[in-house]
């Protein structure tokens, strides 16, 4: 089984940067695929997790529509800029030990403990 910690977030303004680290362990062949997904207020509860964005084991990458164009994913980040009052929430980090780039959170069986983000306008 992977270990996931993740750190960062925390409040900024609208129009700032933000970056989310990902450290992923127990891999030991280092064959991994990592994707962030968020819960926002605007959901309605009990909702399933957002995808955000992935990247694959091999380096492929996918995003979000409403994050694409302004967001960066590595395996160890998550650099989102130009932050917009409804990219408020807590964003958590999941990996999975395979080549993959689905933007499911069932699919991921390893996360993270969950980083709040506060943007006020």
């Amino acid at each position: 089984q992977l270990q996931v910690v993740q750190s960062g977030g925390g409040a900024v303004q609208a129009g700032a940067s933000l970056r989310l680290s990902c450290v992923v362990s127990g891999s030991r062949s280092g064959g991994y695929s990592v994707a962030w997904f968020r819960q926002t207020p605007r959901q309605a509860p009990g909702s399933e997790r957002e995808g955000v964005a992935g990247i694959s084991s091999d380096g492929s990458t996918t995003y979000a529509e409403s994050v694409a164009g302004r967001t960066t994913i590595s395996q160890d980040y998550l650099q989102m800029n130009m932050l917009k009052p409804e990219d408020d929430g807590t964003y958590s980090c999941a990996a999975v030990r395979m080549r993959w780039l689905r933007l499911v959170p069932a699919e991921y069986p390893s996360w993270g403990q969950g980083s709040q983000v506060t943007v006020s306008s």
